[in-house]
């Protein structure tokens, strides 16, 4: 495989609770080895049917907001016809669809291109499931 391009699993203990999982400091210690100072495009994926990848503010609360709006636009309850899991699983399958399951970022010089408060983060709310893999790929 060519320099040009670089992969890397990271395996994540998501817990027993809903979580935002901050991945930031993951993708720049990857890219100081995969990106080595060039410019290119990170790719973050969760290969996983109940998990997204988004980008937002963390540590001042936006976070736990996030998971606050995902409990009322997709509630826990019985309503879900997808029912095998915890109580309300269903809803878990449908939250790749409002935090979809990937991210594509620019990075230049060799660091990620994000904004002063941007954070990538892995969104968990299946808690049945704690053992997440995220893979990082490097094109530059």
């Amino acid at each position: 495989m060519s320099d040009a391009f670089t992969t890397r699993v990271l395996h994540v203990t998501s817990g027993s609770r809903e979580r935002v999982v901050d991945l930031t400091r993951d993708c720049e210690s990857f890219l100081r080895e995969a990106a080595a100072g060039r410019d290119g495009l990170l790719n973050i994926f969760v290969p996983h049917a109940t998990a997204g990848i988004a980008v937002i503010e963390t540590g001042a609360g936006s976070d736990d907001d996030l998971l606050a709006a995902l409990h009322t636009l997709l509630p826990a309850d019985d309503r879900w016809t997808h029912r095998h899991g915890s109580p309300g699983h269903g809803r878990d399958h449908v939250l790749p669809a409002l935090v979809p399951p990937h991210a594509t970022l620019p990075v230049v010089n060799g660091l990620l291109e994000l904004g002063t408060w941007q954070s990538v983060c892995l969104v968990d709310t299946n808690i049945s499931n704690v053992n997440r893999q995220v893979r990082l790929s490097f094109l530059g």
